[in-house]
Parts: structure tokens; sequence; C-alpha cells
């Protein structure tokens, strides 16, 4: 195959920041993706209706009309949100998931939950709603290993979260572990998961072997190889309970190559690429539509774009740039560490 032609994808877990960098890094999602689930741990967090607002006026603001793109809003969790204020902005539209973020888990997420206890009552009327919760599925203890975090949140937080409030529709966001997927695969109707760009391609020896790499930094951190390859198998079955959530997450270089980096990796220019060369490789490009463009309306019950892509290999590889400019300086881009033939040719 040297073109295919698929529904026009979504992408179910972005960073598009604010300000300069949010004007910098939009149009490179817009362009390919119809929709995305805009995370909003901002500073200060997105957690009232009228700051999802504002939000959204000021994504809208700064993308390129022509490309047809909407950002789908979530509310930040926090201990004191509203479950009333939840319901009400979930009727009107305008948001379609909360976030849930442990307390110091990962970038911006210091006003994050520690004690579920706390927020019970607004997980249980997004249940009674059918509001999905995504989860950054970590615990934060700092005597757990930093590889065991998702296996351990999922056993001593999510499970027991789940069978506390049985109709809450979760997203465990960014899965890295074959723990996770197991558990997805085993957990129902009302669990599914999202799997990076990056974390198909990159193990945890990409990051620390042979020098550190600070570019491929990020949180949940990659795991072993084992574990990447059951992300693959899950992102290439046709099972829905698997999608698409880039977790794209621009940082300026200033921020990664610091004594104390910053967690996150650039993937939004070269993700559809990055995709098609691995879903060709392990012969499956016929389930790439499924995982970036149906998979994912299916469980936030929208329906799927009519608008398509078309992919169309090349014989010389894609050259992408190696980094963005923004006007507080330079943000790499991902590097697969492979060259990439597909192309983008045309959405519409």
């Amino acid at each position: 195959m040297t073109q295919m032609t698929i529904r026009r994808p979504d992408d179910w877990h972005l960073h598009l920041r604010d300000g300069a960098m949010l004007g910098a890094v939009i149009d490179d999602t817009a362009r390919h993706f119809a929709r995305a689930i805009i995370m909003p741990n901002l500073v200060p967090p997105v957690v009232t209706g009228a700051e999802a607002a504002a939000y959204r006026d000021r994504i809208m603001a700064c993308v390129n009309p022509s490309h047809g793109f909407t950002p789908l809003m979530t509310l930040y969790l926090t201990e004191t949100t509203d479950p009333d204020d939840v319901a009400a902005v979930a009727k009107s539209g305008l948001i379609n998931a909360v976030k849930l973020y442990p307390a110091g888990a990962t970038t911006n997420s210091a006003s994050g939950v520690r004690d579920l206890d706390k927020v019970i009552v607004v997980l249980e009327k997004m249940a009674e709603i059918g509001l999905p919760l995504c989860v950054h599925g970590e615990v934060t203890d700092p005597q757990i290993d930093i590889f065991d975090r998702e296996a351990v949140f999922i056993e001593t937080v999510l499970d027991p979260l789940r069978r506390r409030v049985p109709d809450l529709r979760v997203v465990l966001e960014h899965v890295t572990t074959s723990d996770g997927v197991d558990y997805v695969r085993s957990g129902g109707a009302n669990i599914a998961a999202t799997i990076t760009t990056h974390h198909l391609f990159i193990n945890r020896n990409h990051i620390l072997a042979g020098g550190i790499r600070p570019h491929y930094y990020c949180l949940p951190v990659a795991k072993r190889e084992s574990h990447r390859r059951a992300l693959i198998a899950a992102a290439i079955s046709d099972d829905g309970s698997f999608f698409l959530g880039t977790d794209s997450a621009p940082h300026l270089d200033a921020a990664k190559l610091m004594a104390c980096g910053c967690a996150g990796i650039y993937t939004a220019p070269n993700t559809m690429s990055c995709l098609a060369h691995i879903f060709e490789a392990e012969d499956a490009l016929d389930q790439l539509e499924g995982f970036t463009s149906l998979h994912g309306p299916g469980f936030y019950r929208l329906p799927v774009n009519e608008d398509r892509i078309t992919l169309v290999k090349q014989d010389a590889p894609v050259i992408y740039p190696e980094s963005r400019a923004t006007p507080d300086g330079p943000l790499t881009i991902f590097d697969c560490g492979t060259p990439l033939y597909w192309a983008v040719q045309d959405a519409k």
C-alpha cells in the first residue's frame, strides 16, 4: 500500500499551554486533527465552566479557521470542585470530560487531588450523567519506584474507585504498561485507555542508555520493551477500548535542558507519519483508522468525523524540522529515531 485515505483523526489527550506557546503550536494539531481533548493544567488550572469557556475562546482565536478544528474542553478536578457546576457545564456542551491529576504527579498538578473521599460526590454526579473522567494513572508516593507507579495506581486507587462508583466512565490516559493494557481489556464498557505516539516508539533504554536524552523524558516515564510491545499490540488491535491520545506536551528547550528538566514530548507535527510507520511495520495499516478516528468517538459518544485525510508513502523520507520556533525560544519536535516515509498529503 502506498496511499490510504481515512476519516480525519482526533487527539484524545493534548496540551496546548497558553499565551505565546498556544499560538506557536495550535496549528500543528489543527491541520491534521478535527478535534482534541484539551488538558486543563494551566497555571492557574481550568476549574470552572467560565474558565473553560475563556480558554476555548483563546484557542479559537489562534486557530487558522480553514482547518475546521474543534477543541473539546475539560475541567481540572480539585477537592473544591462543585458537582452542580460540573453537571451544568456538561449539560451546556462546553466540556467533554473532567481530569483527575493526583497532586504532584506531573506538570502543573500541584492543585490536584490528594484525598479521593473529598471528590467522591463529584465522581458520583459524573457517573450519573455519563461524563468521562480522564485519569493520570500514577501514584505519587516517593517510596514507590517510578517504573511501578502506574501498576500500583491501578491496584490501589483506580480499581477500588471503580468498584465504589461502578457506573463512572474512565479513560486511563497515556497507558504505559502491560498491566494497564490488561486491566482495560478486562474492565468492561466503562473503561478505555489512550496510547501516545512516543510510547509506541521508545522504551526506557532510549532515555537512559548511552547518555541521558532529555527530549525523551515524559511522565508517565517509558517502561521496558515488553511493555512497549504490549502497547503496540493494543493499538493495532480492533479493540475499541484503545485510541490515540498523543499527550503532545510542548516545553521550551530551555525548560527541558536543565538540571531538573520538564517532562513532556512534543509530537503534534509528525504523529500521523509516526503512526503510519508503526502500523505498517506491524502489517496493520487497516487498523490505523480505528485507532485514530473511530474508537475515541465511540467511547466519548460523539459522531465520527466526515472529513478525510490522505496519507501517501514517499520514496524519500519526510523532512520535518527539528524544532518549532516560538517567541520565547525553540521547541524540539519528537525524533522517533527512524526515517518516516508516510506524509499527510491532504485533509478535507
